[in-house]
Parts: structure tokens; sequence; C-alpha cells
């Protein structure tokens, strides 16, 4: 999984962390979460400011 993978990122987000609201979360979380999914396997410099928000928006529509 790379951070292109939005979706499946917010998808696998919402069945690790079911309990979390993920508006509340930080970014510099968010970071450390994704890098800790199983399978995910990407770059952390590929990783910035937009595409953390895309990640987040995608986890909020599982969310809700």
């Amino acid at each position: 999984m790379k951070w292109i993978d939005v979706t499946e990122i917010a998808i696998q987000l919402a069945e690790t962390y079911p309990d979390v609201d993920p508006a509340r979360v930080n970014f510099v979380d968010l970071m450390n979460w994704v890098r800790q999914l199983p399978g995910f396997d990407d770059d952390p410099t590929r990783c910035g400011e937009r595409v953390l928000e895309a990640i987040q928006q995608a986890w909020m529509a599982e969310f809700g």
C-alpha cells in the first residue's frame, strides 16, 4: 500500500481505530498511524499535508 491508496488507507484506519474521530487526529499522529498499517510500504518523504488531508477526508467519510 502506498500514500496514493487513500481509500484503502482510510478503510484500514477506520477498522484499526474504530473509536477515534478522524477530525480530531493531528497530522503527525495520522502519518505515524498510516506508516504502521499492515501492508503499508512507501517512503515517508513522499507524504505531505495534501496527502494527509485526503486521507483524513476519506477516513471521515468512512467514519460517518
